[in-house]
């Protein structure tokens, strides 16, 4: 992330997170790319005096599912708009007792159980080879470390979050897997994560538990989540307000050279 200030920060989460904007909304982009049509129209506005650019991952009243969600597209809309980085809101589901619902978290890992979804821009013309071994830009995470403490909602940090194909949830044996390994468990950060990285573009995801997985023994209700993000929605605007105008003046990261060595 340069030093100059920010000409904007792209947000990408559910359809509560517009009330940040102070005022509303103060314009609509119709976006088109070269990976076809973005989930949605990119609300832009101010928060703070830094100038936002909003996008529902899921499009207009949730009709896209995770795995169908033109992440490529996304990615591509809000740079075009001078995003120069992007913050994620993403609900996930626990996999360990010390993560109940209600609990904000900032993953620094993940694992792709992903399967068949466009991972990368990167198709053909051209090999690129990013480094994803520390996935997350740190500047980011910093601040929203301490915006979360500042509003009273601390973050549970180094946590991993293993990410599913969707839209289904996991199997009794296939939760028990992965609570091995990860932390969290969603349909929607990768590839969103890969691809700012191959755009050299600050990343980082704000992950909220709406509900213990599976291996908690009680399978898992849609209609459990909704109320629980429902709940949380006021929780995420206030973390959101006073962290985003924290960006527009954050110090130099490695995230903009992340292509300087991905080529062949």
């Amino acid at each position: 992330m340069s030093g100059a200030r920010r000409r904007a920060i792209g947000v990408v989460g559910g359809s509560g997170i517009p009330g940040i904007f102070e005022g509303g909304p103060r314009k609509s982009h119709k976006v088109s790319t070269a990976w076809g049509a973005p989930s949605g129209p990119i609300e832009e506005g101010e928060v703070g005096g830094l100038r936002v650019l909003f996008l529902s991952r899921h499009g207009v009243g949730h009709t896209i599912p995770p795995h169908r969600v033109n992440y490529r597209a996304n990615v591509d809309a809000l740079l075009s708009l001078g995003a120069e980085a992007i913050v994620t809101v993403s609900s996930v589901g626990s996999l360990k007792e010390e993560l109940p619902p209600g609990t904000f978290v900032l993953p620094s890992q993940f694992l792709d159980f992903t399967k068949g979804r466009p991972t990368t821009f990167y198709d053909g013309g051209r090999v690129c080879h990013v480094s994803l071994a520390d996935p997350f830009c740190p500047d980011l995470q910093r601040h929203a470390v301490a915006a979360g403490k500042a509003v009273g909602t601390p973050f549970a940090e180094g946590k991993t979050y293993v990410c599913v194909e969707g839209p289904r949830f996991s199997t009794r044996a296939e939760s028990s897997f992965f609570r091995q390994w990860a932390d969290v468990i969603g349909m929607t950060l990768v590839p969103e994560v890969t691809l700012a990285r191959e755009r050299a573009t600050c990343y980082a995801c704000f992950a909220m538990v709406t509900d213990f997985d599976v291996w908690a023994e009680r399978p898992v209700e849609a209609k459990e989540i909704v109320e629980t993000m429902h709940r949380n929605a006021d929780r995420m605007g206030r973390l959101l307000a006073h962290l985003l105008p924290t960006l527009g003046t954050v110090p130099t990261c490695a995230c903009a050279h992340a292509l300087d060595e991905a080529g062949l």
